[in-house]
């Protein structure tokens, strides 16, 4: 068999899909924790969308009876296991004390590397359980060249 290349090249996250089961708390969560701005509405399937810098988080609400399809086989069942969200230089400690302030707790720190390089990430649940990576800029590259 032939091999063959994509015909098109990746350009970075698009958008993920979070199943959510309270609109009103997801998007409180997102807007006022995390920044996000309103996106696009669709109202019949139960979602509202939310922009992430240039990528969208999307939050499909299975209370929604028009969201019946997104459910998970199994109740509580998880199809994400983390959404790395990259982030500008934050204070370490004014993270925190963000973060406290709306009673989201951190999970773990670390330090290590992603589509940027080696940087600073801060893992945390959203009021659903789904994983956050906030990742912060590189410190230093991790060998790839993207240009």
């Amino acid at each position: 068999m032939e091999q063959s290349t994509p015909p098109f090249s990746l350009v970075g996250l698009d958008h993920v899909v979070f199943i959510v089961d309270d609109m009103p708390k997801a998007l409180a969560f997102y807007q006022q924790v995390l920044g996000a701005r309103i996106g696009y509405s669709y109202p019949t399937l139960g979602m509202e969308q939310l922009w992430c810098g240039c990528a969208l988080i999307v939050l499909q609400d299975i209370t929604n009876p028009g969201a019946a399809y997104a459910a998970p086989k199994v109740k509580g069942g998880r199809n994400v296991d983390h959404l790395c969200i990259a982030t500008t230089t934050f204070d370490h400690e004014e993270m925190r004390n963000h973060l406290k302030a709306h009673n989201v707790k951190i999970i773990r720190e670390a330090f290590h590397g992603g589509a940027r390089g080696m940087g600073h990430s801060v893992y945390i649940h959203d009021p659903f359980g789904n994983m956050l990576e906030i990742k912060g800029p590189a410190e230093y590259e991790d060998g790839k060249n993207w240009t």
